[in-house]
């Protein structure tokens, strides 16, 4: 029995042991298990920290989170002329960021960047690098040259940005109307500036600027007549040793812009001098005394009130006292003049008697509804609102008859020069319009008789003898205009020999179709012994632009009329 059991007992041994192996195995089992859910789980945590931060920076600003995507800035439209020449478009350029956390020696990234860029400001660079920022701007709009160049260095934590600027083919021939934009590729002068108000701006907001949809901005400029326009003022500053000289093309049917120039002026692709005071766009934000181009305005509003006529005479045979002042002509004749000669000889008395038939009310309300001294509406920002007394005695009314007392800007002049040529005054515009858009947002000012009166007048300044406009005949165009020579108040005085000089003028006179007013600031004499008054310079301004842009307006030249008007017919 004892060995059964013993077996028995040894059976039971086997039995037992074979049971702790198994349960051995299940323990070692398990835990390897466990093993690899702990390893699923880091792994998986890993990858939705990985995916959260991702998430996280790709709802902050790249410019002040991290290293921006290349991305470029705001299109914007093409500018182009009335013939669907480029005036202004977009291109691509580079710019230069860091990434300041990455890096390692700021000193030598200035001193290996300063070798392709003299101009950096090194001091500022510096704090830039070692802000600890993500992003930082360098220099923004680099050359393609320059771009070559640093990415040879092989920066560590430079780096591109691709954006876009703006580019003007024709550099400073059309700057003051085409205005400006910043370093942002948003416009913030002249028509740029217009764009981006009138609905750009808000395209850019909400990104749906996009340049494939975006169509060109025609204006109404011609930019051959405006190349011409500069190159004559331009040339006749230098000519006469002016501080400024400047032009306007108007077409008097539907009041568009054909050209405009303001000299000095700058270069928009490279605008350092831009905002410099003496490159102020004379013809819309300069206000002048526009002296004698006045009297195309008295004499139109003492023919339009009906107490005058072209037959009517005014004692110009004294000097008129009133007050401290004394009025007198440049060129007195002493004599009663006619309206004609009031006209052409240009006489301050004549023009003053022409003013008090009409009356001081009647003369304010008359310039008003020119507009001469309204501020003017139109598409340009800068713009200026003339000045006038604000109570008119007749002392001003007699002086604002020869153009002074009261400032206003030319391309104003020009405006209320053309109303008197058609009889409608149409708000002058750099944008396409049809004479029927101009009809639809003109107005009667004048009536028929006041306008075939000054077309006469106009012309027969340019033709008969002793007449201020001669100078600006060009022949087969049948030119007609009016000179104004004004003094220039210097330490609050007018000064007999500082002048500011202009010329209106119209062509074709038997049926207008452009006004050319040219002004030029402070001229002096071109040669020893020569005038300085706007005969003598304004005018042949105004000639030369006609003479070489005629053509290109329209205009055919015709010799059949020359001479047409004559003095004897009116007297």
């Amino acid at each position: 029995m004892m060995k059964f059991w013993r077996k028995k007992s040894d059976a039971a041994q086997s039995s037992t042991a074979s049971i702790v192996v198994d349960g051995a195995r299940m323990s070692t089992g398990g835990r390897t298990k466990t093993r690899v859910v702990m390893t699923m789980a880091v792994f998986f945590g890993i990858y939705a920290a990985i995916a959260g931060r991702l998430v996280y920076l790709g709802f902050q600003d790249p410019e002040s989170g991290g290293p921006p995507v290349s991305r470029v800035t705001a299109s914007r439209p093409d500018i182009v002329d009335r013939n669907g020449q480029v005036l202004a478009t977009d291109i691509k350029t580079a710019s230069l960021f860091a990434e300041p956390k990455r890096i390692v020696d700021a000193d030598e990234i200035i001193e290996k960047l300063s070798t392709v860029l003299p101009d950096l400001e090194v001091e500022q660079t510096y704090h830039k690098l070692k802000n600890g920022a993500g992003f930082v701007w360098l220099k923004r709009q680099l050359t393609p040259r320059q771009q070559a160049d640093i990415m040879a260095l092989g920066l560590p934590g430079i780096g591109f940005r691709t954006e876009k600027r703006r580019f003007y083919p024709g550099g400073p021939t059309a700057s003051h109307i085409l205005g400006l934009t910043n370093i942002d590729n948003k416009g913030i002068a002249g028509m740029e500036k217009y764009i981006d108000d009138n609905g750009l701006a808000d395209l850019q907001a909400s990104g749906l600027a996009v340049a494939d949809d975006l169509q060109p901005v025609k204006l109404s400029i011609d930019i051959r007549v405006q190349h011409i326009v500069r190159d004559e003022v331009s040339q006749a500053m230098e000519r006469y040793h002016a501080i400024a000289a400047g032009a306007v093309v108007l077409n008097v049917k539907t009041g568009e812009v054909l050209a405009m120039a303001s000299v000095p002026d700058f270069d928009p692709n490279n605008p350092v001098n831009a905002l410099d005071k003496d490159r102020l766009n004379r013809m819309s934000a300069g206000l002048y005394e526009m002296g004698s181009t006045f009297k195309s305005f008295t004499t139109a509003m003492a023919l339009d009130s009906g107490k005058v006529t072209m037959q009517s005479r005014f004692d110009a045979s004294r000097p008129i006292t009133i007050g401290r002042r004394t009025i007198r002509d440049f060129h007195g004749k002493g004599r009663v003049l006619t309206v004609p000669e009031v006209f052409i000889y240009s006489s301050n008395i004549g023009s003053a008697k022409e003013a008090d038939v009409v009356g001081i009310e009647g003369h304010r309300e008359f310039l008003h509804r020119l507009g001469v001294l309204e501020r003017m509406k139109t598409e340009l920002p800068e713009v200026a609102k003339p000045t006038e007394p604000k109570v008119w005695k007749k002392v001003h009314s007699i002086t604002v008859a020869f153009g002074h007392g009261v400032s206003t800007t030319p391309l104003q002049t020009a405006v209320g020069a053309a109303a008197l040529m058609t009889g409608m005054l149409l708000p002058p515009t750099f944008l396409p319009r049809t004479e029927e858009e101009a009809q639809v947002a003109g107005k009667k000012v004048v009536t028929d008789y006041t306008v075939e009166s000054m077309r006469y007048l106009y012309r027969l300044n340019a033709t008969a003898p002793g007449g201020s406009g001669k100078r600006a005949t060009v022949p087969g165009y049948r030119v007609g205009g009016k000179t104004g020579t004004a003094e220039k108040v210097i330490n609050g005085r007018y000064s007999g020999s500082v002048r500011f000089n202009a010329f209106v003028a119209a062509f074709p006179m038997d049926d207008p179709q452009y006004i050319v007013l040219s002004i030029i600031d402070e001229p002096k004499p071109e040669k020893p012994g020569a005038g300085a008054t706007a005969g003598f310079n304004a005018a042949p301004i105004v000639a030369n632009i006609i003479r070489r842009s005629a053509s290109m307006l329209g205009v055919k030249p015709d010799f059949s009329h020359e001479g047409e008007a004559t003095l004897a017919s009116t007297q």
